[in-house]
């Protein structure tokens, strides 16, 4: 086992994951140890198998292999899935019962990695649910294992993690669409035929597993890596398009016209399609989603629940509250019938379902789930959290005559007087930014508040 000091640890294990540079913040030794202490964790709470799947990124065979020697060296027995999807590996988690581990860096560069860890059933493992006691014990030391070397052997799940899907979601009763996919050399390229292949009318872009990402940054969440499948949708004729991140756990949609598709208004869409089959459901929305999805799911009878960013806290809240979706602005989207886990494609299968069953185009069928308009996430770079947080109080202050409320849930909320007109100041989990969320009515109201905002940020 490596010594390390819980500074350099902060830099890779972080609120939701871990993650690094190869060869920099992680490397093979790192995550065998901490594959050692995921061991010890998950065999002390009773687990005895785990399931280890990864990415399309050269470096991620080789950590996978590395995270599954550590975890036996504690006594589990680890099943190697080889390329997954992130959802994948819910979906085996689930299935299995077990824990498991997931090597990917979702949207990042090729030089990065990660993990992304779960406990049986794909239970969140965050910095308060394990994280911060992996690190513990790396800092510590972990206990010795007395008894047996776990075993290691693979599986291939892809075609039970496919109809299990398929069992949650009919999108065999609607129209045929023709749907173009942006799988951006990810790992939706290995999941979007065995999904969705028989069903629809592929038209397939950048679908070939290549990690060095060769013709864009696989973060459709930026807009400069949507515009190929903006066009791509038009030039082919498709009713839809969908772009997946890297790691495919995300989808995000542009209807026949080339135009992005909220994912706040996917949200509402999905939220209310739940609602229909479990009338008065709880569904848990983030702090940052558009207020047309707890205004919608108001409407259609159900309770939301406001949460703050980042999966391990949707999950927990979706544990809590009985919640059977969940969503957030990032374009996760969250299944109780999935685990209370997040699936890009099972989000997908949604949309292209309820499409499907109605025959208008889908710029037309989306058009009431589109109230306001919203800046999307502005990121400024500081320095340090105290300026990050004088920042936010700076701002607090300038607003305090206009507010009508104010919360710090996740960064600072406010919401305005007079108006629908809202904005969200948060620091990341995992880079020295402040993230400015504006939502308003008009155009104008937005680009008015952003001037504003980033005026005392920036300034």
């Amino acid at each position: 086992m490596g010594t390390y000091n819980r500074s350099d640890l902060d830099a890779a294990i972080k609120a939701y994951d871990v993650r690094g540079v190869v060869g920099e913040g992680i490397d093979a030794e790192l995550v065998g140890d901490i594959g050692a202490a995921f061991g010890y964790i998950m065999r002390e709470e009773g687990a005895t198998r785990a399931v280890v799947g990864h990415d399309m990124r050269e470096s991620s065979p080789e950590l996978a292999d590395s995270f599954a020697r550590g975890a036996a060296s504690q006594g589990l027995n680890v099943t190697l899935l080889g390329l997954t999807s992130t959802d994948e590996l819910y979906y085996a988690s689930g299935a299995l019962e077990c824990p498991g581990a997931m090597f990917t860096a979702s949207h990042n560069p090729a030089k990065y990695n990660g993990i992304k860890m779960c406990r049986a059933l794909a239970r969140p493992v965050g910095e308060e649910t394990g994280l911060g006691q992996i690190k513990d014990l790396l800092v510590d030391g972990i206990p010795a294992f007395e008894g047996e070397r776990g075993s290691i052997d693979t599986k291939d799940v892809l075609a039970d993690y496919a109809a299990f899907l398929h069992s949650l979601v009919d999108v065999r009763s609607g129209r045929r669409l023709k749907v173009a996919v942006d799988a951006g050399n990810g790992m939706g390229g290995l999941t979007v035929p065995a999904v969705l292949g028989d069903d629809f009318e592929i038209a397939d872009l950048y679908f070939e597993l290549d990690g060095n990402f060769p013709n864009h940054e696989a973060n459709p969440l930026e807009p400069a890596n949507l515009v190929d499948l903006q066009k791509f949708t038009v030039e082919t004729g498709s009713d839809i398009g969908i772009a997946f991140d890297g790691d495919a756990d995300r989808c995000f949609v542009v209807d026949e016209l080339g135009n992005p598709v909220s994912p706040s208004a996917i949200c509402a869409l999905v939220a209310t399609r739940y609602l229909e089959k479990f009338p008065g459901a709880t569904i848990i929305h983030n702090l940052i989603t558009s207020h047309v999805v707890p205004e919608m799911i108001a409407e259609a009878g159900g309770t939301a629940v406001r949460t703050r960013v980042g999966h391990s806290f949707i999950k927990a809240q979706m544990a809590s509250t009985g919640a059977v979706f969940g969503g957030e602005h990032s374009a996760h989207y969250y299944f109780s019938e999935f685990f209370n886990a997040d699936s890009g494609m099972l989000a997908a299968m949604h949309v292209l379902a309820a499409l499907a069953e109605q025959d208008k185009p889908l710029s037309e069928f989306m058009a009431e789930y589109n109230r306001y308009e919203a800046s999307g996430e502005i990121n400024s770079r500081l320095a340090s959290a105290e300026e990050q947080k004088a920042k936010q109080a700076e701002i607090e202050a300038a607003f305090a005559d206009r507010t009508a409320s104010s919360d710090w849930m996740d960064g600072l909320t406010i919401e305005l007087k007079d108006s629908k007109a809202w904005f969200n100041v948060r620091a990341s989990n995992t880079e020295p930014l402040l993230r400015l969320n504006v939502e308003a009515p008009t155009r104008a109201e937005v680009d008015a508040l952003v001037t504003e905002v980033l005026g005392i940020i920036r300034g």
